[in-house]
Formats: C-alpha cells, sequence, structure tokens
C-alpha cells in the first residue's frame, strides 16, 4: 500500500483541532493552472478562480467564466506510509530474532520526531462576469486541510525492545482536520485602462472540524473508517480583498490578503479554532503575448494541523501557449521556505481549448517525500 492510498487520503482529509487551539491553514493551490506552475496564482489569475486567489484579478479581463475545478495534495514526511505499509504486513506471529528486529526497526521509522502525513485539497464551482470596468462572481467550493501523527508512540510487547513472545507492536494515530465550506462573493474594478484594480471576497463559511485519532496495530490494516469521530459544525464570515498594479502590458505584481476578520469556528473537545489571516505576493511577466513567467511567495508563514510544521511557499512557474492557445504547457516548482530540507517540488500540466471549452489537468511530485498534488478543471470561456 503506497503512501498515497485512497486509505492515506482518508486518513488525513479526517480530523481537527486541539480545544482552544489557534491556528492558520496552509494556503491551498487551488486549479490546475496554478498547480501547473509551481502553486503561482495571485498575479496570473484572471478567470474565475480569482474568486480563490485574488478577487482584483476578475477585473482584469472582460470575460464571462463558469468552471469546475478539484484537486487536491498529500506529503508524507520522513516515510510514515512506508512504516505504516510495514506494520500492517508484520507478522506478530513470527518471533525469530529477523522478525522481531524487523518489529523494532518499523517501531522506530513510525516514532521519529517529524514523522507525519498531512493533505489539502479544494473543489467547487466557480464563476465571473463584469460590467464594463466592474467585475463580479461567485464560488461554491469546500476547501479542506488536515493530518495525521504518531499521538500515542508504537511500542512492542512483552519487551520494550520487540524480543519474547507473544509479539505485539500497537500505537495511536491522531487525526485532525478541517473542511471550510463556502459560499463566496466577489467583486472587483479596474481603474485607469485596468493599470490598477481592487477586488473583494466575502464568504460564508461552514466550518467542519475534526479531531479523533485510529489504533496502529502489526497485522492490521489502519482504518480510519468511523475513526475520526462526527465533525463539529460553526457557521461564520471571511473577507479577503487584494490588488493588482500592472505598470505595463507586460508585467503585473498582485497581492492578496485572506481571512482578514480571523473566521472562528467551534472546535470539536470545546475551545475555538481561528483562521489566522494569510497574506500572498505574486509577479507575472509576459516577454511576448504567448509565454507567462509568474511567480508567488507567502508572506505569512502558516501553521498546519500537524505539530510542528509550518507552511511558507515560495512558487515559481511558466506557461507557454501556442496556437491561439489550442494548447497550453506549464511547467514550474514549489518549496516551502518554513522547512530547509525539503527540496523544490516540480510541477507540470497541460490545457486544450476548443472553442469558447476548456480542459486543464496539473500535478507535480516531492520525490523526497513521496508527496503528490493533482487537479482538473473544465470550463466555459465567453
Amino acid at each position: 500500500m503506497g503512501c498515497l492510498s485512497p486509505l492515506r487520503i482518508g486518513l488525513l482529509l479526517a480530523a481537527l483541532a486541539w480545544p482552544s487551539l489557534t491556528s492558520a491553514a496552509e494556503f491551498v493551490i487551488s486549479g490546475p493552472r496554478a498547480m501547473g506552475m509551481g502553486g503561482a496564482g495571485v498575479a496570473v489569475t484572471t478567470n474565475a478562480l480569482a474568486t480563490y486567489w485574488n478577487p482584483a484579478g476578475l477585473a482584469m479581463t472582460q470575460t464571462v467564466d463558469f468552471r469546475l475545478q478539484g484537486g487536491g495534495q498529500a506529503t508524507d514526511r520522513l516515510g510514515l506510509g512506508d512504516a505504516l505499509h510495514d506494520l500492517e504486513n508484520l507478522d506478530q506471529n513470527d518471533i525469530s530474532p529477523a522478525n522481531q528486529a524487523k518489529a523494532l526497526s518499523i517501531a522506530d521509522r513510525i516514532n521519529r520526531p517529524g514523522a507525519t502525513i498531512s493533505v489539502n485539497g479544494s473543489a467547487g464551482l466557480y464563476v465571473k462576469g463584469h460590467l464594463g470596468e466592474h467585475a463580479f462572481g461567485f464560488n461554491v467550493s469546500d476547501v479542506a486541510t488536515g493530518g495525521g501523527f504518531v499521538s500515542e508512540p508504537v511500542s512492542c510487547k512483552p519487551t520494550p525492545n520487540c524480543t519474547g513472545a507473544p509479539l505485539s507492536i500497537s500505537g495511536t494515530m491522531a487525526l485532525r482536520g478541517l473542511e471550510a465550506r463556502q459560499l463566496a462573493f466577489s467583486y472587483a474594478y479596474a481603474f485607469s485602462d485596468k493599470t490598477f484594480s481592487v477586488g473583494i471576497t466575502a464568504k460564508v463559511i461552514q466550518g467542519a472540524s475534526y479531531n479523533g485519532s485510529t489504533t496502529l496495530q502489526g497485522g492490521s490494516g489502519v482504518s480510519t473508517t468511523d475513526h475520526f469521530g462526527k465533525p463539529n459544525i460553526s457557521t461564520t464570515y471571511g473577507i479577503d480583498i487584494g490588488a493588482i498594479y500592472r505598470p505595463s502590458s507586460w508585467i503585473r505584481v498582485g497581492v492578496v490578503a485572506k481571512d482578514i476578520n480571523t473566521p472562528t469556528f467551534d472546535a470539536t473537545g470545546g475551545g475555538t479554532l481561528k483562521l489566522e489571516p494569510q497574506v500572498r505576493a505574486g509577479l507575472a511577466i509576459n516577454p511576448y503575448s504567448t509565454l507567462t513567467l509568474t511567480a508567488d511567495v507567502d508572506a505569512t508563514s502558516n501553521r498546519t494541523f500537524v505539530p510542528g510544521v509550518k507552511s511558507q511557499l515560495l512558487s515559481l512557474g511558466l506557461e507557454q501557449t501556442i496556437l491561439t492557445e489550442f494548447l497550453s504547457f506549464r511547467v514550474g516548482t514549489f518549496k516551502n521556505m518554513q522547512d530547509a530540507s525539503t527540496p523544490f517540488v516540480p510541477t507540470a500540466g497541460l490545457g486544450i481549448r476548443w472553442f469558447n471549452f476548456r480542459a486543464d489537468a496539473g500535478g507535480g511530485y516531492d520525490f523526497r517525500a513521496k508527496g503528490a498534488l493533482v487537479s482538473a478543471s473544465i470550463s466555459l470561456t465567453f
């Protein structure tokens, strides 16, 4: 079983916060175009997904856009997924010295500090329209973040060094997660022949918080079904604001501040969970009409639902279109600047346009942490 199996994804999309926890979810890469370009979207997104990335982008083009998209990302740190796979296949009836040594090795790998798994994802319907220099949009979407980590270290019985009979090895993994189910409305206005635009998004957010655990048992599957409990549902609102400055036809600079009012949800088990404001800046350059170079950087360090793990991404990307945008080729990379040991993660994507219809796909793979991300969308643009 690989670290990105449905079991692993289910494990991480479960659950939520500690009582009295204050946390900011990481900035989720939404949409295949941004994903193909390393997660950069603040300055370059002008379609309906600007209701998520930067509402000011809505006013930079006079188009009507209907878009369905979905995608997600999973990260396995320090090989926890592989260690869990080995734990599931461990024969606890085998008390040979070799199998006892194997059991001890599995326990040590699972218990390593920093061995965690996390996921995030988004999906929804996004719509954009315009009236002259005024632009508007809305989306009905779900943005989910979560994580799994060892809360009770895996240990052996009858002895701590996994010797003796009968052999037994077990522990517990905690599950934390949040679904932000959103109904968002955006407005944007462009000034001075689209030299400058500003936008705002108001969101009604239904938060579904989870806080659960699952047993890690040698020779048994790691199951999450019915182990993360029922979600604690609460409703609040959020506000995003953004701006884009285009000093010339070939360059755009953008900035977005998300959840500036610090939306607060009820946490499972009592207390509250707060989404702290996130600020991200972006740059888009068009050396010529068919080539786009773009970069994003998180100005804030965003906490995640995994203890000790923060997210602050630097994203770089490129898009080349051919045959009047019939085909769009994208490549990119991103890095979590809060973790110096992580590499740049490569991404790529492809878009196909046929008249007003468009289909896009994007993804990437972290060869070191065995993390993957993937997204796809279909749209109609007029």
